[in-house]
This record gives structure tokens, sequence and C-alpha cells, in this order.
């Protein structure tokens, strides 16, 4: 829970809160539904988090795909809409027998930070693949556990990411020229205002 403190009690993020979402972005949230039972769990636990965060729930947008082989083209979708500051994209992958647990996770993983790259905009990944998962219940009440703590660090990683990028908000904001650079500004050579 120390990150937690770290990040609420961040002078920086108090003093704009999270410029992103008060620009008019939201986060959106696309959970495969597959197994939702468990992944449910992941998506309670991070608006549960987002809200301690100072992030409300309805600055988020959810979205259902039947599985998480479409995860990738649904934020891809979402991301050139221009409305999202991050997407988060959660599924658990196991192995049914049907196909390569292993082929699923690598597409849905390697698709995942390729939009990022290519669209420029963070998409954190909750989308699990367990080496070993017997559908008897011992391992189903494990990762129902596990997916809750994974739900409050991907909160965790969203509000850091959104207090990452608020500086190149602010920047663009105050009209940055790129002439030197400043506590406000990433930019190489930006002469403060």
């Amino acid at each position: 829970m120390d990150q937690i403190q770290a990040i609420t009690q961040d002078s920086k993020i108090d003093r704009d809160k999270f410029a992103l979402l008060n620009s008019g972005k939201r986060i959106a949230f696309i959970q495969s539904t597959w197994h939702s039972k468990i992944v449910d769990q992941s998506r309670k636990s991070f608006i549960n988090q987002c809200t301690v965060l100072g992030i409300a729930e309805n600055q988020i947008d959810f979205f259902r795909v039947p599985g998480s082989l479409g995860i990738p083209l649904q934020a891809k979708m979402l991301a050139k809409t221009g409305q999202y500051a991050i997407i988060v994209a959660a599924g658990l992958i196991v192995d049914g027998g049907i196909y390569r647990h292993d082929f699923v996770s690598s597409s849905v993983l390697d698709g995942l930070m390729s939009l990022q790259l290519e669209l420029e905009i963070p998409i954190l990944s909750l989308v699990l693949t367990p080496q070993h998962f017997d559908q008897d219940g011992t391992d189903e009440k494990f990762f129902f556990e596990h997916f809750k703590i994974k739900g409050v660090e991907a909160a965790n990683a969203c509000a850091m990411t959104l207090k990452n990028l608020q500086p190149l908000v602010l920047a663009k904001q105050s009209g940055c020229s790129g002439t030197a650079r400043h506590h406000l500004c990433p930019v190489v050579d930006c002469e403060p205002t």
C-alpha cells in the first residue's frame, strides 16, 4: 500500500489532479467475457482504487469483448476516436484445449504493445496467462483473489501514467515554444513562460 500513499500524496498530482481527464479525455476499460467471474474482480478493484486516487467512476468507460483476442481491435477502435487518455485491458487466457493459450496471449500482448506505440496512447495490460490453470476450484479461487490485486495495481499504474503525461498536456496548453527545459515541460530547450 506504500505505492498508493506515494501517488495520493504527490503534490504535483494534487495541483492539477489529472489534466488529461480534466480536459475531457477518458479512461477506457476493456474486459473479455471469458472467465468473467474472475476478470470482473479486476474491474471492481480498479474502480475502487481509482476512486481512492481521485479518479471518478464516471470518467471511465467500460467495454466487453467475447474473448481476449478481441481486445486489441477494440483498443484500436477506441484509441482512434481520440476520446481516451489511457486504455486498460483485462482478460484471463487459459489453456482450454481448443488452441494454444501461448499463441493467444502472445497475439494479444504483441497487439496491445504495437497499438500503443503506433497510436501513442498508453495501454495497460491486465491480461494474465497462467502457466497452469486447473478449473477444479483451487486455481479459480487463487485467480479470483489475484485479479483483485491486479485491479488495484492497474489503477495505480493508470494514475502514475496520467501523472507522467500531465507535463506534456500542460506544456501544450501553455503554448510551449520548445527552447529550454523547465519543470513543467519535457521538451528539450523549451523557454519557461
